[in-house]
């Protein structure tokens, strides 16, 4: 068999390691991207506004793109990759439309997949699989977001009841949300933390917007904020108990950005190898000068090293060997590499790289946030550095 010819767009030639499976719902995510997202997305972005979520949400339960890896009550039961595949693309248009699928999917459905009732199940899940119910996930606080231990929020017993007070901060989806997953202390033990399910209307739960953002910009971010608001006993998530409910689904949610953060990158450095192409600069394109080329391959590299990494753990997912740490390295090495990328985008598109006419600046401040949120930096290396010496360096 003949040795195939380089492939600038598969340099590794990754996609050796999909099936046709694999390679349908990747061209298919990719196309509806493509038709749907990317000739409005700037305009969204400059405005600071998604105003067509629920149409997408309804587009994306089409494609079964909503809780893709979950299985029955309408879930695809798609593999791990395949779901990796659809994130990549998703954010390779842009990563507010991809943590809307990721906060619906990957948090509130699987929170309610895994941990709660049949009836909870049965009363959720099919239309947020469809898009007709959007989802939203509360565990970070205004004072405690690396540290969920700290949550104030608070979750008492009033008969079978539970009242609920507390106020959770940058919660995707909430101003939108028909149903937030609520992460509580309870004042009782041994229950611990809880999780509860809370219909938007019930008396005493808001989810303001939060405005006046530089990243995620189409994006709908909101607050929960909970005062006294009395839910039923079969509100509450029966399957688990304590801070391993959250953050199992966090764990689910990291490991769609891991796939997710190189759709950005990608994005960025195709724009870039194409500009080099064709932007003249002391009569010649700019992609013949050794420093650009220079820039070129050391941006392919860690692109195309990042892929492979997400393949490798998506792999390890589906055969069910995939630990949290694992995640960890993804998380971590990929959005910080994804981040660099970028900049030496911008850096190759000279000033046209700050606007929106070209997609790198927005990849770049959209991933500021995707670096913080689902663990930051410094959680992820001491989450490595427990696991390399067997030491808590955490407290």
């Amino acid at each position: 068999m003949p040795v195939p010819s380089f492939d600038p767009g598969d340099p590794l030639g990754l996609d050796d390691l999909l099936d046709p499976e694999d390679l349908a719902i990747r061209d298919t995510v990719r196309a509806w991207a493509a038709d749907r997202v990317l000739p409005h997305i700037a305009e969204w972005y400059e405005k600071g506004e998604l105003p067509v979520l629920r149409e997408l949400a309804r587009e994306l339960g089409e494609l079964g793109a909503l809780g893709m890896s979950l299985t029955g009550y309408g879930c695809a039961g798609a593999t791990a990759v395949q779901y990796g595949l659809a994130c990549l693309e998703l954010e390779a248009a842009d990563s507010g439309i991809r943590s809307l699928v990721s906060v619906q999917g990957s948090l509130a459905m699987y929170a309610i997949h895994r941990y709660g009732s049949e009836e909870q199940k049965l009363r959720w899940l099919p239309g947020m699989a469809a898009g007709e119910l959007i989802g939203c996930f509360g565990l970070t606080e205004p004072d405690h977001g690396s540290d969920p231990a700290g949550m104030r929020t608070r979750a008492r017993r009033d008969g079978t009841d539970w009242i609920l007070d507390g106020r959770k901060m940058w919660i995707t989806n909430s101003p939108v949300a028909d149903v937030a997953v609520v992460w509580a202390q309870t004042t009782e033990r041994p229950d611990g933390v809880r999780g509860f399910l809370v219909p938007a209307g019930t008396p005493g739960f808001s989810a303001p917007e939060i405005k006046r953002k530089w990243s995620l910009r189409a994006s709908v971010t909101g607050e929960l904020v909970l005062d006294g608001v009395r839910l039923p006993a079969d509100a509450v998530l029966p399957e688990v108990t304590g801070l391993r409910g959250p953050l199992s689904c966090l764990n689910h949610a990291r490991y769609g950005i891991v796939w997710g953060s190189m759709g950005a990158a990608r994005t960025s450095f195709e724009s870039a190898l194409e500009y080099a192409r064709t932007r003249e600069q002391f009569g010649r394109p700019i992609g013949g000068f050794q420093l650009t080329q220079a820039k070129l391959a050391d941006m392919a590299l860690e692109l195309h090293k990042g892929i492979l990494l997400a393949h490798h753990l998506g792999r390890r997912m589906d055969a069910g060997r995939l630990r949290p740490e694992q995640v960890s390295f993804g998380k971590l090495n990929n959005v910080r590499e994804a981040i660099g990328i970028c900049r030496t985008a911008r850096t190759i598109l000279g000033a046209n790289g700050i606007s929106l006419d070209y997609p790198v600046m927005r990849h770049a401040t959209n991933l500021e946030s995707v670096l913080t949120y689902e663990g930051t930096v410094e959680m992820h290396q001491l989450v490595l550095g427990k696991a390399l010496t067997g030491l808590d360096a955490f407290r």
